[in-house]
């Protein structure tokens, strides 16, 4: 068993074992609590009452933070020339069609969200034993396979994320950093569970938000109390 760090141990002393925080207090004791020498992402994971192997009780969305999430997202336009400057004027990193499509087949991924347009979705969906487990795959539904190939650059630019609920019934998403303000930490993480809550299936019974954990990339994880988020 590995030997904990000493800014390990100073981490769980300061969580209370047990305790449910409110989304204010674990915001606040996330930035204390977090060590890394690096910007660590803060991360929301919600477990949810509903059965994901059925369809009609799949949660899956999008929502732009009001904050972003503070990386960096870069961002690969599939499509054809005559939207090309469309795509770079709002800021993608890479745009193209059919060299793109090469070196993705050659093992190329090194992009964090892939748009694209209707017209050329027969070729990107050759892509998708590669893409599909990456998560990388564009979707109508997400707002990734759109001809207003420049509004989508910049909404993904802006803080946009898209997330879906696992097979164990939790979502997990990344809603900023730890260089954010505990403020900005609280508004993503309201913004955030409005939409999932927005999105509740009729079809699932009982209580829907079940728990929230907040942590940051290698610090424990803080139990939110529902209420404090707002839900509804």
């Amino acid at each position: 068993m590995s030997k904990l760090t000493k800014n390990r141990k100073t981490a769980l002393a300061k969580v209370e074992t047990g305790k449910v925080y409110k989304l204010g207090e674990a915001a606040a004791l996330l930035k204390e609590i977090t060590f890394t020498k690096f910007d660590a992402s803060v991360d929301l994971d919600v477990r949810l009452g509903v059965d994901p192997r059925k369809s009609n009780q799949m949660v899956r969305g999008v929502v732009t933070l009001p904050h972003g999430t503070g990386k960096q997202v870069r961002v690969l336009v599939l499509c054809t020339p005559d939207k090309e400057n469309e795509a770079k004027e709002a800021g993608a990193d890479y745009v193209g069609l059919d060299e793109y499509i090469e070196k993705i087949k050659g093992g190329w991924t090194d992009v964090d969200v892939i748009i694209t347009t209707p017209n050329v979705m027969a070729k990107v969906g050759a892509l998708g034993r590669i893409l599909g487990p990456r998560g990388l795959m564009p979707n109508p539904k997400t707002g990734t396979v759109t001809m207003e190939v420049g509004k989508a650059v910049t909404e993904v630019k802006a803080g946009k994320i898209d997330f879906k609920v696992d097979k164990f019934g939790i979502v997990h998403s990344s809603i900023g950093k730890v260089s954010f303000t505990a403020d900005q930490i609280i508004e993503n993480a309201k913004e955030f569970m409005s939409m999932i809550n927005k999105l509740k299936p009729t079809a699932a019974k009982g209580t829907y938000v079940q728990s929230i954990y907040l942590s940051s990339t290698m610090s424990p994880g803080l139990a939110v109390d529902p209420k404090s988020v707002d839900i509804k």
